[in-house]
């Protein structure tokens, strides 16, 4: 296909995948020849300045780290996604005195948490974006070379290949590729780069992980060795409360013997929005006081509510965008709706189960997100079995405070998976090169 045929959408992964063929081998590189006594003395004054107090430190053959350990988390574009969203309840649980984090953060990022971060204790940089792969590249070569990470952490899937190559070359010892996602039907471009890159995906990485074994599983092969990393978040924070439920839903109009379906996400393809308004138009006829309500923003709202007024249905839909009180609207719902095309886990949907909310969800979504025993699964082209299964639902009177106890929720607790992730980041750190004490 010629690149002036391509679409916007189609250029942007072109240009990544053109790259991409051409590292067909990993990528040599160490912190050996030209350079290597100015990084190790950059990093001696660091250690120096930290000699009143007993230090452990990571000798790697050219300098030292001290404790903390800082992580390059490569995040890609911030736009306010549940990956970042995962990364950040790490950091504010995580035992910031073994561990910090550094975010790389795509130059078009728009929600970047840059105040939180810093108070912290971490730092952002910002790097051209991946749609020009050299320069993208590049930059991140010279910042590990500069910034002397022990770790590197990257966390955008197939694309993963590019910051680790680059990790691979200045010598970062600890490589981690972490799968968020996978791959459904649709979103062409995007799939035929994922196609391209997955091969590669185990040519850099030290240590793979995965927020289930279904990513894990589809980025790094059916018998690979990696760890699950959960995403992990406050359970209570989301148990479910009935003031809260009451109060969020007068704040929304809700009267108390309306139905309110909910759905969290990102407005994206992935996300199959557009969906859930066919569902809620062929509804109507059947419940007429049903509400849906829409979490989140991205660049396909405006095409799912123009869907939503061509249907005439637009004065049953609620558009709440980007929300801090996720947790509240949890309690609001009476039913979540997930109609993805992929996922990696659907960690909304595990959110929704703690609030003891019934969710329907797209086959395409893992088992694994199913913590109550009681959550549907059922396909994109079944739409009539969507339709019949929230109307059952609506005819359901559940406790919620019972379901809410009854979820199998504790391996997705922030406080166990910080202090494992913690203990992950130190022995690899630990195992790559050894670590020794000083006073």
């Amino acid at each position: 296909m010629q690149e002036s045929a391509l679409s916007d959408n189609e250029r942007d992964w072109a240009a990544p995948v053109r790259f991409a063929l051409r590292l067909k081998t990993p990528i040599r590189g160490s912190f050996e020849g030209k350079g290597r006594d100015s990084h190790a003395d950059h990093r001696s004054i660091d250690c120096k300045k930290s000699r009143q107090r007993p230090l452990r430190r990571l000798d790697f053959g050219s300098g030292t780290v001290i404790l903390p350990i800082r992580v390059a988390q490569v995040m890609g574009k911030m736009l306010g996604g549940g990956v970042e969203s995962v990364v950040m309840n790490y950091y504010r649980h995580i035992d910031r005195s073994k561990v910090q984090f550094d975010f790389l953060v795509d130059a078009d990022s728009t929600r970047v948490p840059e105040e939180e971060i810093k108070a912290l204790g971490g730092r952002v940089f910002r790097i051209p974006p991946y749609q020009h792969p050299l320069r993208y590249r590049k930059e991140l070569v010279r910042l590990f070379h500069e910034e002397h990470w022990p770790i590197v952490h990257s966390h955008i899937n197939t694309l993963s290949v590019f910051p680790l190559s680059a990790a691979k070359k200045a010598g970062v010892p600890v490589r981690i590729a972490h799968s968020h996602s996978t791959m459904g039907k649709g979103e062409l471009a995007k799939n035929l780069m994922k196609l391209a890159l997955r091969p590669l995906s185990n040519l850099y990485p030290t240590e793979r992980f995965a927020c289930s074994e279904y990513a894990g599983k589809w980025l790094f092969g059916r018998n690979a060795d990696f760890t699950v990393i959960p995403n992990a978040i406050e359970l209570e924070k989301f148990r479910f409360d009935p003031i809260i439920r009451q109060e969020t839903r007068r704040e929304l109009d809700i009267a108390d013997d309306m139905f309110l379906v909910g759905h969290v996400g990102r407005f994206m393809p992935q996300k199959n929005q557009a969906f859930l308004v066919d569902v809620l138009a062929e509804l109507l006829p059947q419940k007429p006081d049903t509400m849906l309500a829409f979490v989140g923003d991205g660049p396909d709202r405006p095409d799912v509510q123009q869907h939503a007024q061509a249907l005439g249905i637009s004065d049953h839909i609620l558009f709440l965008g980007q929300r801090t009180d996720v947790n509240h609207l949890y309690q609001a719902f009476d039913a979540f709706c997930l109609p993805s095309r992929y996922e990696g886990l659907g960690m909304v949907a595990i959110e929704a189960q703690v609030a003891g909310c019934p969710c329907v969800l797209s086959d395409q979504v893992p088992h694994e997100a199913d913590i109550s025993g009681k959550t549907s699964f059922i396909s994109l082209e079944n739409k009539s079995s969507w339709i019949s299964t929230v109307l059952n639902i609506s005819s359901q009177t559940a406790n919620r405070q019972i379901e809410t106890s009854n979820t199998c929720a504790e391996k997705y607790d922030i406080s166990a998976s910080a202090n494992r992730l913690t203990f992950l980041y130190v022995s690899s750190a630990e195992s790559a090169n050894g670590w020794e004490e000083t006073l």
